[in-house]
């Protein structure tokens, strides 16, 4: 399954960053993308999302709670997988991409819309959970 996963994330490359968005193409954030992959894989989305600052301070645990609630934890990395991340110098994540290798990774960032990168040190550093798919 993680082959299809990957296809479904990399097809969103290029997608324009647009937060609170999930429109392939014409906008998404980090959210959106996944959400996106989401709608891929199994149809409709399990449940709205409530609405969310762009700068995160109003989200605490919530991306984790939300994920967990249809997302299945993960260990090690691997294609396909989720991975949430802390951002400067908070605790709770505030960022997700899509792992299309254990190096890899498939995110919406601001000023560049949907890109494929390196996990870098920096990056990996700053993974807060993994969790995969449910399976199909």
């Amino acid at each position: 399954m993680s082959e299809v996963i990957v296809a479904a994330a990399r097809t969103w490359l290029g997608t324009p960053y647009r937060h609170r968005a999930s429109v392939q193409g014409a906008g998404c954030d980090c959210l959106g993308l996944l959400r996106g992959v989401w709608r891929a894989l199994y149809g409709a989305e399990p449940e709205a999302v409530p609405p969310y600052r762009a700068d995160g301070r109003d989200a605490g645990d919530a991306l984790v709670a939300g994920v967990a609630r249809w997302l299945l934890p993960a260990t090690g990395p691997a294609a396909g997988q989720v991975v949430l991340f802390r951002l400067g110098r908070q605790t709770a994540p505030r960022h997700c991409g899509i792992l299309v290798s254990a190096t890899r990774f498939v995110h919406a960032q601001e000023r560049l819309g949907v890109v494929e990168a390196n996990l870098t040190e920096g990056w990996a550093r700053r993974i807060a959970a993994r969790f995969e798919f449910p399976p199909v």
